[in-house]
């Protein structure tokens, strides 16, 4: 029973208060392990002093200057740089095969200002121009990765392309990616490099 009642005084023990010390811990302890937008860094601040403060009875909102303060201090630091984040955030969903649609509506929900968004499509519209010859399009680029992805198109097995052509255009569409790039993308032909590509992705799924 006295063990009882002393776990019970330790479990309503409220947790140390909020201080600019335990916030540049948290934030230090969240940015060596993800890379993270300005916004997305506050909403893990957020939601960690909520936490503490429903075990203090205390009003988060009381706290609001001090994540701002700890937000600005990490990107004088160069630890955030939405910038940074945005440009090697649609680098990885273009190579996923994400259209331009999708990788806008995906960056703006990392909390990525519409501007800095313009100026990150902008920039890499200006690095695939001096790409070499053919791979300037990226938008053409990423539908081609998405239905290797997907297996659409040429990328399905032999004799199943014609069957699946209108289910191939409709899961186009609806990744974000025009018609007309669509019906390019699922009517034209894997390259060498491309199909050995898919066939080492195949065997290693097992044939799915």
């Amino acid at each position: 029973m006295i063990a009882r009642t002393v776990s019970n005084r330790r479990e309503a023990r409220p947790e140390p208060p909020v201080t600019a010390a335990w916030l540049e811990r948290v934030t230090t302890h969240y940015l060596d392990r993800y890379g993270a937008s300005s916004e997305m860094l506050r909403r893990v601040l957020v939601r960690r002093i909520e936490r503490r403060c429903r075990s203090r009875d205390e009003d988060p909102g009381a706290h609001a200057g001090l994540i701002e303060e700890t937000v600005a201090r990490a990107q004088r630091a160069g630890l955030v740089d939405d910038a940074r984040f945005a440009a090697a955030r649609l680098r990885g969903l273009r190579r996923r095969g994400t259209s331009t649609r999708q990788a806008q509506a995906r960056l703006a929900a990392k909390g990525i200002d519409a501007a800095t968004i313009a100026a990150t499509l902008a920039d890499e519209r200006e690095d695939a121009a001096g790409a070499e010859e053919g791979k300037a399009d990226t938008e053409a680029t990423a539908a081609r990765a998405y239905a290797r992805r997907r297996r659409l198109g040429p990328y399905r097995r032999p004799g199943t392309r014609e069957v699946n052509r209108e289910r191939d255009l409709a899961a186009m569409a609806r990744a974000g990616f025009s018609y007309a790039l669509a019906r390019t993308v699922i009517a034209g032909e894997a390259d060498d490099v491309e199909q050995e590509y898919a066939s080492e992705d195949e065997a290693s799924l097992g044939g799915e």
